[in-house]
């Protein structure tokens, strides 16, 4: 099995992030040893909301969207939330960080409404995945195969409706980076 402490995760959020979205993944991941970085448009604290009615806690980026380096990251993980994802598509730097995972075929995860992000930044077309039922036209108008089901994995990509999906999620998200550095492990004991 990798040793997930050499994973490094970037998250992407901005205000109105869904908080269970944002802090159980990153509990979950933390909890297996990797490194989460969140990034934002300011260092100032995001506001997170739960069930995008009330106001809940809040969280601290650790970087700037100016500040991130892909090279850096082996995964993204993008929460969601109404209000966060639809912030992020207006920044072209969020949609040229989701670009440059997707080209470098880096495993990225998107829950509930984050895959508006994905299809803003345009990598979702022929790929299938699922997202909140509010944007699953979205989606298809984009180009992607959209299912109902709690987690979808194609490839790289790693897909998720709603809060009550996250523990397939992050199983999802686990596995893959334990697949990923799993493989590059080997690759660097046969050189």
């Amino acid at each position: 099995m990798a040793d997930l402490s050499q994973a490094r995760v970037l998250m992407l959020a901005a205000d109105g992030f869904e908080t269970v979205e944002l802090f159980e993944p990153r509990k979950a991941l933390e909890a297996a040893g990797v490194t989460v970085t969140l990034a934002s448009i300011k260092r100032d604290p995001i506001q997170g909301m739960k069930q995008d009615i009330n106001q809940a806690e809040t969280a601290t980026p650790d970087l700037t969207l100016d500040e991130v380096e892909v090279d850096d990251y082996d995964a993204l993980v993008l929460p969601g939330g109404v209000a966060n994802p639809d912030k992020l598509r207006v920044e072209a730097k969020a949609v040229q960080i989701v670009q440059d995972f997707m080209d470098e075929d880096k495993i990225v995860a998107a829950i509930c409404h984050a895959p508006w992000l994905l299809a803003e930044a345009d990598v979702i077309d022929g790929r299938r995945l699922t997202g909140f039922e509010s944007i699953r036209t979205d989606l298809e108008n984009a180009g992607a195969e959209v299912v109902d089901e709690e987690v979808v994995v194609d490839d790289n990509l790693i897909t998720s409706r709603k809060p009550d999906d996250i523990p397939a999620f992050n199983k999802a998200i686990i596995a893959a980076l334990t697949e990923e550095l799993g493989a590059d492990e080997e690759e660097e004991e046969e050189a």
